[in-house]
């Protein structure tokens, strides 16, 4: 596990009107924490072979709104490991290094197989 950011773009598909979370043209809570969910995913790496991470918990706190165009910066960073339990705390900050959003994402690794086999169907 480390540290990990990725740079992001709003567009028109990742505004509250486009998801229907809402009706204005600004970044979008959903499309806000998955970007917090996919950064998470990248800071749990490196994981065992056939294994991956899946998002269990999430608590985020989306404090301004970002307008089409903007660039968003999304970081997680390490806060708590227990075997096979990674937590992260997450922030997204705007281009002017305003505070868009902070929380907390909880990440369990699971074998890939393990957990398709035991999919209802």
């Amino acid at each position: 596990m480390s540290d990990a950011h990725r740079q992001f773009q709003v567009s028109d598909d990742d505004t509250a009107r486009a998801l229907g979370s809402g009706t204005l043209d600004v970044l979008a809570t959903p499309r806000l924490l998955a970007w917090c969910e996919a950064v998470t995913g990248d800071a749990a790496e490196p994981l065992p072979d056939g294994s991956t991470s899946v998002g269990t918990r999430v608590e985020l706190e989306h404090l301004a709104a970002s307008p089409v165009g903007e660039s968003v910066l999304v970081r997680a960073e390490p806060t708590y490991t227990d075997g096979r339990l990674r937590r992260f705390a997450v922030t997204a900050t705007g281009r002017d290094g305003r505070l868009l959003a902070t929380g907390q994402v909880t990440r369990v690794v699971v074998d890939v197989r393990r957990f398709l086999d035991r999919l209802p169907g």
